[in-house]
């Protein structure tokens, strides 16, 4: 079979198995899930910069989303990245994997897609997460090819990795995945690429007013769990193991679904003797000790003084908070396992003598993921879904676009989460700071279970501390939103004296009285530099690449007689 006709095939499974997923929410509308909230049109307020006063958590994602929504609407921005995330992995998987057969790559392409770890990140709506992953298997690519120190490498590694740094959890995991991958001698490309790409979340992260340390009792609020009756480490060898249990598919806790693990891992790793004999032995073993890394960092928390370690860590060392949540690491899990089963099935199908045996092999292999988790497909069989958002956001939208009242929108009541029956009471973010034209302040005290764990942002602890809006006004804010229909008290006394300026079934907009305290924010320019070097630094990668080899030559070529 030609390379482009093996490419098409691959392209149509890869789009079959994101249309499998997400069909059912390609309408317009929203998905609003947890962590997930896109707006029609996000606005670039400074936060999306990090130049708040919260830990810049979201950098720069939300700025990328801001700029996307200014020019398409903000639900198909948000069916575009979901399509590619899915798609992204199965064909990044299916080109990656070592092998001159379609059906190993096909194998590949299942098993690195449809997996826990993309399930459960897309339930609890982490969209730059599923990003990040899409994109490991085109790093691990690049990488390699600089390794070998084929011409570009470098270019499609800066390329491959860019959707991956939208936040610094994935900058993180694009950036290791990068160095271990391209190997010692490459040390101070990657390293630079590295830095260079995660400089629009590490800048303003360094610069923090706030400081940079975290509630210890996220720790334990956010280790991985056990998903059935084995124990947490067997659900994260399976990819999943994330602390929230209501986002876990029901597959997971099924009888049966430790053994499974335990049976995909052993042939996983009956298929890493292959990859090495086709990589070289320093690239695979260079993969897998990555992925060990992640599987590690995810039950820290679970195993022998794990919690402690990471507890002090929390409490005395400048963004730890990254390794809060530690589930996130084992994405670098999941490719050793599904390059290694996939060549571990072709194995076995080498051996068979039937030619009906060896194509039933392969189908069966590429349907295990999907047989062993249904509960993937169709949304997640309803867990998500599209819905609009009421008027009363477009109406607050543009009271506050039309006004030029300084100071910043505090959104009541003090919650991180809503549950609005639009949405049909599914947990959600408040979408307030993403779809209104202002600075949003939002609780951000986290409660997991019993337990309490302590938010971030400085401001808010004199917002918190207000009895009227006279004080709120002290702290800054300009104007009071109000959301109804979702769980949580307004303190009544935050409203006495305010200005009813709009109202609705869903929201109430007030004004502060008098003029609010506005506090005096430091300099953009080191973030703007920042943001503007990683731009520099992509957009050269796509001139190198669109250049002719001979014009880089010939440009190498006059350099040197120069010197």
């Amino acid at each position: 079979m030609d390379a482009r006709r093996e490419r098409l095939i691959l392209a149509a499974v890869s789009a079959g198995l994101a249309l499998l997923v997400f069909l059912p929410v390609l309408g317009r509308g929203f998905v609003l899930s947890y962590d997930m909230v896109f707006a029609q049109r996000q606005s670039l307020v400074p936060d999306a910069f990090g130049l708040g006063s919260a830990l810049p958590r979201s950098v720069p994602a939300d700025a990328v989303i801001a700029l996307a929504t200014a020019v398409v609407p903000g639900d198909i921005v948000q069916k575009i990245v979901l399509f590619l995330s899915l798609f992204g992995a199965a064909y990044g998987a299916a080109r990656l994997v070592p092998t001159e057969q379609l059906g190993t790559r096909v194998v590949a392409a299942t098993g690195y897609a449809w997996t826990a770890y993309f399930a459960e990140r897309l339930f609890i709506g982490h969209w730059p997460l599923l990003l990040t992953y899409a994109c490991l298997p085109w790093i691990v690519r690049a990488a390699l090819s600089l390794r070998r120190s084929e011409p570009r490498a470098l270019a499609r590694l800066v390329l491959a990795c860019a959707p991956a740094v939208l936040t610094p959890p994935g900058g993180v995991l694009a950036a290791l995945t990068a160095i271990v991958l391209a190997g010692p001698r490459k040390l101070g490309h990657t390293v630079g690429l590295a830095v260079v790409l995660n400089l629009p979340w590490l800048v303003p992260t360094l610069l923090h007013d706030g400081g940079t340390l975290s509630d210890p009792a996220g720790v334990a609020a956010f280790s991985a769990r056990a998903e059935s009756w084995g124990p947490a480490i067997l659900s994260v060898l399976g990819l999943g193991g994330i602390w929230n249990g209501d986002v876990v598919p029901g597959s997971r806790g099924a009888p049966m679904a430790p053994v499974l693990i335990l049976v995909t891992v052993a042939v996983a790793l009956a298929g890493l003797r292959p990859l090495a004999r086709r990589w070289g032995v320093p690239p695979a073993r260079a993969l897998v000790s990555l992925g060990v890394l992640g599987v590690v960092l995810a039950a820290l928390a679970t195993l022998p003084f794990g919690e402690p370690v990471l507890s002090w860590a929390m409490d005395h060392v400048p963004g730890a908070g990254l390794l809060r949540d530690a589930q996130k690491w084992v994405a670098w899990w999941a490719l050793p396992v599904a390059l290694g089963f996939a060549l571990a099935v072709e194995a076995a199908a080498v051996r068979s003598r039937a030619g009906a045996a060896r194509g039933a092999l392969f189908v069966a292999a590429a349907l295990f993921p999907l047989l062993t988790m249904p509960d993937l497909a169709w949304g997640g069989w309803g867990k998500l879904e599209a819905v609009r958002y009421p008027d009363d956001w477009n109406a607050v939208h543009r009271v506050l676009a039309e006004d030029d009242r300084p100071g910043d929108v505090v959104a009541l009541p003090l919650s991180t989460f809503r549950r609005f029956a639009w949405n049909d009471h599914r947990t959600q973010l408040d979408p307030a700071p993403r779809a209104l034209p202002e600075i949003v302040l939002t609780d951000d005290t986290l409660r997991v279970g019993g337990e309490v764990i302590d938010g971030e942002d400085s401001r808010m602890d004199r917002v918190r501390a207000a009895k009227s809006p006279e004080d709120l006004a002290g702290a800054g804010i300009g104007w009071i939103l109000v959301e109804h229909g979702t769980p949580g008290r307004v303190d009544p006394r935050l409203l006495t004296g305010a200005v009813p300026v709009w109202s609705g079934e869903w929201l109430t907009l007030y004004r502060t009285p008098g003029a609010p305290v506005v506090t005096v924010t430091r300099s953009p320019l080191p973030v703007m530099l920042a943001n503007g070097v990683a731009l520099l630094s992509i957009a050269a990668a796509l001139l190198c690449l669109k250049l002719p080899v001979r014009t880089l030559s010939r440009r190498r070529n006059s350099l040197s007689r120069k010197e």
